[in-house]
């Protein structure tokens, strides 16, 4: 997994949806500040749900101190319009089924599930800068309390 401190290639292409509209965007067009990524699974599952609800609660905390929220998973840009519509999500959902960003940031791993091995992302979070700099990686991510995980890393930097 990429550390702070090291910069990914941020040619990458991912569609996203913001304020109920879908584009395509090289991820470095996002970069206008510093964002805050939050990888999650899926849509519409307990602990995602938890997780995103944290920060549903504090985007705008967040967007005050000058940071762009981006959620990202594999689900595609119509299951993201609906997502966000029920959990009056105002942050950018970006789909990577993919795993664009997982590979820029070295964070595919094997997982199992139900006796099947598969390679997916790993659950985190990255504060990067506008130039692609990891500034900080949340590794482990506490879906019900998110955002205070967040706000403790920005508080660092």
């Amino acid at each position: 997994m990429i550390a702070a401190g090291q910069t990914i290639d941020t040619a990458f292409t991912l569609k996203v949806v913001q304020d109920g509209e879908v584009r395509e965007v090289v991820f470095r067009d996002l970069l206008t500040k510093p964002v805050i990524v939050s990888v999650y699974m899926k849509n519409n599952t307990g602990s995602c749900d938890k997780q995103n609800d944290s920060l549903v609660a504090h985007a705008s905390e967040f967007a005050k101190a000058g940071y762009r929220l981006i959620a990202l998973s594999r689900d595609t840009c119509g299951s993201h319009l609906k997502y966000a519509a029920k959990k009056n999500i105002t942050y950018t959902l970006a789909s990577d089924p993919s795993d664009a960003f997982a590979r820029a940031t070295d964070s595919l791993v094997e997982k199992s599930m139900y006796g099947r091995t598969f390679q997916g992302p790993v659950r985190a979070a990255y504060i990067i800068n506008t130039q692609g700099k990891v500034l900080r990686v949340i590794e482990k991510v506490d879906t019900k309390d998110h955002s205070a995980q967040i706000k403790a890393a920005l508080a660092t930097l």
